[in-house]
């Protein structure tokens, strides 16, 4: 293919602009303009086309036979797609792939300029777009600083993607296109009606709430006046330790559990704990209008997943809508549809990072469990309860799944026993049982225990020069990193041995970061899990969305059954380097994403 960088500049002010918008809201509205475009095609000078020669420029290129470069590709492809109607064949992303080589570092251009190009100041980003600011049409002395501007930054992006390309695998490239695509090309459908109601109900539901209370909104959203509200009702305020001062403080977040205790103390003011409930999570009413204004013109919705948004390589959510956040039932979910004739596939790999674990951890009895079918929640209940647990006992069972999630990390019995505490549902155990558990956890699988002990060691390793290059399983100990399967690297930057910290230290966003041997597995057994699940979204056609461990397609089908089994199938193809793991996946199909 033929490579065309590029880099749109676009009118913006103090409250038009991406800071306060989302890229859907921003391009779609009646006062977006494109100032212009820079472009440069192939190794050819870079150029500035104004906005009135853009269209007659890209008439007279092949799109399906070009890959578009540009630093942030899913807002200059997005205006590309949506706002000129060209689509290319291919999507490069250099800030993408600075996230994914330099993670834990700041990705916008003007710093991965100066990072790969120390010693070259020709090489650095200009600040002429400043000058333009609140200027609609650009008189020619501006535009003139504008097109500088925008060719030196299709250049820096340009060098920045020669710079990396050969460091960067092949597959981590097509998830970079792939995840472009989904926002850029969309073809999930929403549906307004939906969330318009749902957004009024929540709307009205804390108007009501408000007003039954026998207070105002202004107090039930401050701190300070609602502690006053309290003291008047003659409550004593619960208080916590400040994480930054150190100070006592009220105690008002919805899962502190001193603020919980007063709640169910005076049930007689439940009506006062649902008004300040109501006041401080408008979420539910916030998201679904951000829902609604995000549609595009042809009432397609855009999947905004930031690439490599964790040092592990996960996706995140970004376009101020976070889809990594959709409870299951919640309308947020469900007002995601297809297009007429077409089916949403929906497929979930099953406890993916719990077999990952096992896997790695050559934990026998647990694979075991998995290879043959066996259900580990209820099978791990009954060993804390004495007694056989089944899916009917839905209270036990979530304890023992909760167990098996969370304490193959290292969670000790105090940190297991306020996840309990604090979840849904809520379980109150005392100190000893949740002791116990713990307890019971360990000596149940102790090759996960080991498995700790051999991440604290490498640790060590990734320290020690004379290590690199030695192995574990899927893992190569690099300097400060460990190579992934895939060759992509888990990197701790400025990894430090700190006894005082309980471990070892590392940089990340310019902040210090713990890591020890449970914390070190976690990181490696989520990574690899991401793998898994990306290699699968490659495998798969129309590709719509990936969430958690879920991944959507979206497409017609005479027999949906065929193809959902279809699906499940490659979902559960093991990957070379870990053929002997025991995957499973579920799923269902439907119009709505409501599985």
């Amino acid at each position: 293919m033929k490579i065309l960088t590029l880099d749109f500049e676009t009118y913006f002010d103090v409250n038009f602009s991406l800071t306060k918008m989302t890229t859907m809201e921003y391009v779609n509205s009646d006062l977006f303009t494109v100032w212009g475009v820079g472009c440069k095609f192939e190794d050819e000078l870079t150029d500035w086309y104004s906005k009135d020669d853009i269209t007659e420029y890209f008439s007279t290129l092949d799109w399906s036979d070009i890959a578009v470069i540009c630093h942030n590709t899913p807002f200059d492809a997005y205006i590309l797609t949506q706002y000129y109607n060209v689509k290319p064949a291919y999507y490069y992303d250099t800030a993408a792939m600075s996230r994914g080589l330099y993670p834990g570092q700041s990705a916008k251009l003007k710093d991965v300029a100066e990072r790969l190009f120390p010693n070259d100041p020709t090489l650095r980003k200009g600040d002429e777009l400043i000058s333009a600011k609140g200027i609609v049409d650009l008189p020619p002395s501006i535009e003139d600083d504008i097109a500088r501007y925008c060719r030196q930054d299709v250049i820096l992006t340009k060098e920045i993607f020669d710079t990396l390309i050969n460091r960067y695998p092949q597959k981590e490239l097509d998830l970079i296109n792939l995840t472009t695509k989904m926002f850029v090309e969309p073809k999930l459908n929403l549906d307004i009606n939906m969330l318009e109601k749902h957004r009024d109900k929540h709307k009205q539901d804390a108007l009501d709430k408000i007003e039954n209370s026998g207070t105002t909104r202004d107090v039930l959203a401050s701190n300070k006046k609602f502690s006053e509200h309290l003291e008047s009702l003659d409550i004593v305020v619960p208080t916590k330790k400040s994480p930054t001062t150190g100070k006592l403080i009220p105690a008002f977040s919805k899962n502190d559990i001193a603020y919980k205790q007063m709640c169910t103390q005076y049930p007689e003011y439940l009506h006062v704990w649902e008004a300040r409930e109501a006041v401080k999570s408008r979420i539910e009413e916030t998201r679904a209008e951000r829902f609604i204004n995000s549609i595009n013109k042809d009432k397609t919705f855009s999947a905004p997943l930031r690439y490599y948004a964790a040092h592990t390589g996960r996706f995140g959510g970004t376009e101020k809508i976070n889809l990594q956040n959709l409870p299951r039932g919640s309308a947020l979910r469900t007002a995601l549809c297809s297009p007429p004739n077409q089916w949403l596939f929906i497929g979930d790999l099953s406890n993916i990072e719990v077999r990952m674990l096992a896997w790695l951890a050559k934990e026998a009895d647990l694979i075991d469990a998995f290879t043959e079918g066996r259900d580990v929640y209820c099978e791990f209940a009954s060993e804390i309860y004495g007694r056989p647990i089944t899916k009917a006992n839905k209270l036990e069972r979530y304890v023992g799944k909760t167990a098996i999630l969370g304490l193959g990390y290292g969670m000790g019995w105090e940190r297991f026993k306020y996840t309990l505490l604090t979840g849904s549902p809520s379980v109150d155990v005392t100190e000893s049982t949740a002791k116990s558990i713990v307890e019971i956890y360990r000596a149940s699988y102790p090759n996960i225990t080991r498995l700790w002990a051999l991440c604290k060691q490498l640790l060590f390793s990734m320290k020690d020069q004379y290590q690199t290059g030695s192995k574990y399983g899927p893992l190569t100990v690099g300097r400060n990193s460990l190579k992934l399967p895939n060759d992509m690297y888990l990197q701790y930057p400025n990894l430090t041995y700190a006894p005082a910290d309980g471990g070892f230290i590392y940089t990340s966003y310019k902040r210090t970061e713990r890591i020890y041997g449970p914390k070190l597995t976690e990181n490696i057994i989520q990574a690899l899990a991401r793998i898994v699940i990306t290699d699968a979204m490659l495998k798969l056609d129309n590709v719509v969305l990936q969430i958690h461990d879920e991944i959507i397609t979206c497409k017609e089908a005479s027999e949906p059954e065929t193809e959902l089994q279809h699906m499940l199938g490659i979902m559960t193809i093991a990957p070379e380097w870990c053929s002997t793991i025991p995957l499973a996946a579920e799923g269902g199909y439907s119009k709505r994403y409501d599985k």
